[in-house]
């Protein structure tokens, strides 16, 4: 089963590799889809009526918060104190934005509803993001100059990856300890084994600047793929590479 759909400005993509699967896979899918729609109607600070368009502007008591919505605050807060403020979802000047969190937060989510719904073999991928089931599956990672050309090939079983770089939106990316765009890095993946901590830390860590890339190293089960400013390549030694020749799922 292969699904496509706009969700949360981005495209999302399912592709389920499981015969056992197919009688439910459509609902399923359905589910992934309606949860990703709900968490974008509730959480984006770009939309008048949110949850957290809402609370930024007063209009909400922390005694009146979900517990999805604390649950995502506590994660904001948790990366801003772990990077010293260099991650923070309220930077002055700026209304309440936990995207950084929300995004794979809410996949990791949309994944465990199929693994929950018996899927074993599939492959989430939102925006360049991804939850892979099973496996292996291979994961190209774009160069962050050339969009014709991958930087690495990854192998992931059971897994997930993220990408932070400045090539899609340009330098949006704010250390809240300066106020000013991270520029230190062109681009930083992670591996680890939630979606939800592999997008936060590469976030958090390029908002960091090349400091961020030791800082990603070091935490638990994380693998880091990094290009800094002076297109120098790093990475840890633990770091997924697909063996040479190997296609692109």
């Amino acid at each position: 089963m292969h699904r496509v759909e706009h969700v949360m400005g981005f495209p999302v993509s399912l592709r389920v590799d499981d015969e056992g699967f197919a009688e439910r896979g459509a609902e399923a899918a359905d589910a992934v889809f309606a949860w990703l729609n709900e968490v974008d109607a509730r959480f984006s600070p770009f939309k008048e009526d949110s949850e957290v368009s809402r609370l930024g502007r007063g209009e909400l008591s922390p005694a009146d918060l979900g517990a999805d919505l604390r649950e995502v605050l506590d994660l904001c807060e948790h990366y801003r104190l772990a990077t010293g403020g260099a991650f923070d979802a309220r930077l002055p000047g700026r209304g309440l934005d936990p995207c950084a969190v929300v995004k794979g937060w809410s996949v990791q989510r949309a994944a465990e509803l199929l693994t929950a719904a018996g899927a074993r073999r599939f492959c989430l991928n939102a925006g360049g993001d991804v939850v892979a089931a099973g496996g292996p599956w291979r994961v190209g990672v774009r160069h962050p100059e050339h969009a014709d050309k991958l930087c690495t090939v990854l192998e992931l079983t059971d897994a997930a990856v993220a990408t932070s770089a400045r090539y899609e939106r340009g330098d949006h990316i704010i250390d809240g300890r300066t106020g000013r765009p991270a520029t230190g890095l062109l681009s930083l993946t992670v591996v680890a084994a939630t979606l939800t901590e592999a997008d936060a830390v590469a976030t958090a860590a390029f908002a960091m600047g090349a400091e961020g890339v030791d800082w990603a190293a070091s935490l638990d089960g994380c693998e880091v793929f990094a290009v800094d400013a002076d297109r120098q390549v790093l990475r840890t030694p633990g770091f997924p590479t697909a063996r040479a020749g190997t296609a692109v799922a």
